[in-house]
């Protein structure tokens, strides 16, 4: 690689960092607000809300690679061109083709870098995450030794304590079970304790009362109890899926298993091949990012007014084929055998990109057409 070709690279690279870094902690923070607000809403700690937020780093920085390439090829090629370093190399003899090899390099070396979080950082990151979620949602200590609020573990079910005594003791208990639609059940008692008992829970209420309303008849009919154990367990527990995530598979393992996920007829074959494909399609996609970044401002050439209509533009053409893309995945998860269609916007965008670079390479085509229709 010419000196250059690794001077430009470089440049590339280093403004990629930092822009990759600038809308990482932006995108961070706005999801930070609201899992800290949750977590912690829950009785979770400030551990748990580290380990979720460093858990979904991957996903959220996959969101951001192909608009950090974007911005670090605009900023560079505007940069150099006011600069007049592209000018001076135009006047060497290096051509548009020349000037766009280290911007190729520069787009497949983040896609490499997507390509590993996509295939492998992203999907286990995903698969623990989900386990934790798991973990959590059963964690009935966490999810009801609130005080004094009416918290709600699931729909259609609201427990209240008024005091959660030293001794794990819960004065006050206030349980209202509405999940059957043919009655609704009311529990009330002095005390209560909470009783681990294998992979379950159990709400063990002493001196209490139950309500028993019939939606049918509308009649209420009551009962006093000296000790009443309630299963909470599946208040508490998200249902467990019996398939696995298509998302949390890395990609060997989502290729090995490709039959017997297909077979199973949990999962449809058009959401396993979006799924498989589109983690080759993310990493191409930012190709295409730094490439639009650089053959529009290359197409638009020198002005002392600055490069704000290239920006916007290539800004455009961006959002265009990002917005194709969402377009076809409906397509492709109805059905699998158009899978191709997951690559058409990329290839799309690499199509665009080389007329724009060969129309730069070759301005004088377009004044020759208009004198022949002249002409004629």
């Amino acid at each position: 690689m010419a000196k250059f070709d690794r001077y430009m690279l470089s440049q590339l690279l280093i403004l990629f960092s930092f822009f990759a870094l600038i809308l990482v902690a932006i995108f961070w923070i706005n999801r930070a607000v609201v899992l800290f607000d949750r977590l912690i809403g829950d009785g979770q700690t400030a551990l748990v809300f580290l380990e979720f937020t460093v858990l979904g780093l991957p996903k959220l920085i996959t969101t951001v690679f192909p608009i950090a390439a974007f911005a670090g090829s605009v900023y560079v090629i505007n940069r150099m061109t006011s600069e007049s370093e592209l000018i001076v190399m135009q006047a060497t003899g290096s051509g548009p083709w020349r000037l766009a090899r280290p911007v190729l390099v520069y787009g497949i070396c983040v896609a490499v870098m997507l390509s590993i979080l996509t295939h492998f950082l992203v999907p286990m990151a995903k698969g623990q995450l989900s386990q934790r979620e798991t973990e959590i949602s059963q964690n009935v200590s966490a999810r009801l030794l609130t005080e004094g609020e009416f918290l709600h573990p699931t729909s259609k079910v609201t427990f209240y304590t008024r005091l959660v005594g030293a001794d794990g003791v819960l004065r006050d208990v206030f349980l209202s079970d509405r999940r059957n639609p043919e009655e609704g059940i009311i529990y009330s008692a002095s005390e209560a304790y909470l009783v681990n008992n294998g992979d379950g829970t159990t709400l063990i209420m002493v001196d209490g009362l139950a309500q028993r309303l019939s939606n049918e008849t509308k009649q209420l009919s009551t009962a006093k109890f000296r000790d009443f154990s309630f299963d909470i367990s599946a208040l508490v527990r998200n249902q467990a899926r019996e398939n696995l995530s298509i998302d949390s598979m890395v990609t060997p393992r989502l290729l090995a298993r490709w039959g017997d996920l297909g077979g199973s007829g949990l999962i449809s074959q058009g959401a396993i091949t979006e799924e498989f494909h589109s983690r080759f399609a993310a990493p191409l996609f930012c190709i295409v990012a730094a490439m639009i970044g650089y053959a529009t401002l290359i197409l638009g050439g020198f002005s002392r007014f600055g490069v704000w209509r290239e920006i916007v533009i290539a800004f455009g053409l961006l959002i265009a084929i990002d917005g194709i893309d969402g377009s076809l995945v409906d397509i492709v998860l109805r059905d699998a055998s158009r899978w191709p269609l997951v690559y058409l916007p990329s290839l799309f965008g690499l199509v665009l990109v080389t007329g724009m670079i060969w129309h730069a390479a070759h301005p004088a085509w377009l004044r020759r057409l208009r004198r022949r229709k002249v002409a004629a």
